[in-house]
């Protein structure tokens, strides 16, 4: 097909050299380093939109903003429902195929996703037309067209994950992050109106993509491919998949709409707040655990259970760690959080954001398994617990909500993502026996849970330094007690780690 030809040796070199990386002990560290710069990239992504975020409130007032915020949401839909879980399951495919089948799958998907985000864009619009204004409908195309540079650039940089090269994943996030920052800050001292903010992402999308390109230009064609035979074979084995991504996307928000029917409204904006300000940070350990997933999915091909055992441990020591960590840090930091995004009116919800920090640790531990059982292929499985996760959150949020007001949504979020974890690891312990993890970290990483939350003792003390504080008897207990992967120390420079 046009496009094929002129990169086809060097496709195979490049197909060749990620097989490798995948299948040798240096996919284990390369992920780790990448996961970690992903990670790190988003955060400091993160930071800088806080600025951005705080002048266009300030410039758009309440309801342009409101206004803003709602055409980002129906396209955030039309990008949901255009997934569904394609890309995820489309790593681990290209992940588990041979070279001469990979790239041809990825223009198919590729295809696929620019045909369904055209369609949604096209019905999103419409209702924006229809049910609000001309001026918001007109911002959503234009956020549409930015959202499909989007997907054609999340297609084009498969190669760099699937070959682990996630320091370059990690840099065009970023770059990502920094551009609409930029972008929406000019706008503002421009004295844009809201429409132009709506098209940051398309010449945002545009310098993404064609980064992209040159990064990966030599090593797959670039062309899509429409075969509606191809889709289906691909489709129908994932659709318990994406019958389970759907039901994720619901259970980010069963919760908030159960405290507003069942709530005050008070107790809704404390528990808004709270959840938003989680949110930004959910990000964190889906990075963490998808940059694994090639791994995962290649050792499934290769039916080494024992690589995919160690691999999963491994990841999981990692995510129980620092989702601990962040668990504490949340519930030291919350009131500081509290006072920059809402200001002294909001500062009754710290226990409330304290106690939604134990579901994002939780989740850290959670999404792990899931990676696990997406790499194993067990569609089904997905489904069943991420429905099952649905409805036990809504019973319990339902029943506390009335008793304990946010703090009870808080509550019932928290027990729905530890009883979410422990299930999905159950479904891949029973599928696989020899995949159970170790526990051996446990009490280690349980101790220092436990100090590091003594700085909540030292009320006179500024939440910043209670924070380092925290931090550093977490680490302090962690190295003492020896909980943490040893490969850990691998990663560091110097002859230390040579040495480890």
């Amino acid at each position: 097909m046009t496009g094929d030809t002129p990169v086809a040796g060097a496709s195979a070199g490049a197909d060749a050299e990620s097989a490798d990386i995948l299948s040798t002990s240096a996919a284990g560290p390369a992920a780790a380093r990448g996961g970690g710069l992903r990670v790190g990239g988003y955060i400091v992504g993160a930071l800088s939109s806080v600025i951005s975020a705080s002048l266009l409130t300030r410039h758009l007032g309440v309801v342009r903003f409101g206004e803003y915020v709602t055409a980002l949401s129906l396209v955030a839909l039309v990008g949901a429902l255009s997934d569904l879980g394609l890309t995820a399951v489309g790593v681990r495919e290209l992940s588990m195929r041979p070279p001469a089948e990979r790239w041809s799958l990825a223009r198919d998907l590729l295809g696929l996703r620019i045909t369904l985000t055209f369609i949604g864009s096209v019905v999103i619009v419409a209702l924006a037309w229809f049910a609000y204004s001309p001026t918001l409908a007109a911002g959503v195309a234009l956020a549409c067209v930015g959202l499909l540079l989007q997907v054609t650039q999340d297609n084009f940089a498969l190669p760099l994950l699937i070959g682990l090269r996630l320091g370059a994943v990690a840099a065009l996030e970023l770059s990502r992050q920094l551009l609409t920052t930029m972008f929406t800050i000019a706008l503002v001292f421009a004295g844009a109106a809201l429409v132009p903010f709506l098209g940051v992402s398309i010449p945002v999308g545009l310098i993404a993509l064609v980064a992209t390109v040159m990064l990966v230009r030599n090593t797959r064609a670039l062309t899509p491919t429409f075969s509606l035979a191809r889709w289906r074979r691909f489709v129908r084995p994932m659709l318990p998949y994406s019958a389970a991504v759907a039901a994720s996307s619901v259970y980010l928000r069963v919760s908030i709409i159960l405290v507003s029917v069942l709530g005050t409204a008070i107790q809704l904006g404390y528990f808004s707040l709270s959840f938003r300000i989680v949110e930004v940070l959910t990000p964190v350990p889906a990075l963490l655990a998808g940059s694994a997933l090639p791994i995962f999915a290649h050792s499934v091909r290769a039916d080494d259970h024992e690589r995919l055992g160690y691999a999963l441990g491994r990841v999981f020591e990692v995510s129980l760690i620092m989702g601990t960590w962040v668990a504490v840090s949340i519930a030291i930091g919350a009131p500081l959080a509290l006072q920059i995004v809402g200001g002294p009116r909001f500062a009754p919800a710290a226990p409330v954001l304290a106690v939604q920090g134990i579901a994002l640790g939780a989740m850290c531990v959670s999404l792990v398994w899931a990676n696990g059982l997406l790499g194993l292929g067990l569609y089904r499985q997905i489904l069943m617990s991420s429905i099952g996760g649905l409805i036990l959150t809504a019973v319990l949020v339902a029943a506390l909500v009335p008793v304990d007001g946010a703090q009870g949504a808080a509550i019932g979020t928290a027990i729905g993502e530890i009883v979410l974890a422990v299930v999905q690891c159950t479904m891949v312990v029973r599928r696989r026996p020899q995949l159970r993890p170790s526990l051996r970290i446990l009490p280690g990483v349980a101790l220092a849970a436990a100090l590091g939350l003594a700085p909540l003792a030292l009320t006179p003390v500024p939440v910043i330094v209670r924070l380092v504080i925290s931090t550093a008897l977490f680490a302090g207990a962690l190295l003492l007690t020896r909980a943490y992967p040893p490969e850990l120390l691998d990663l560091l420079p110097g002859p230390r780690a040579g040495r480890a």
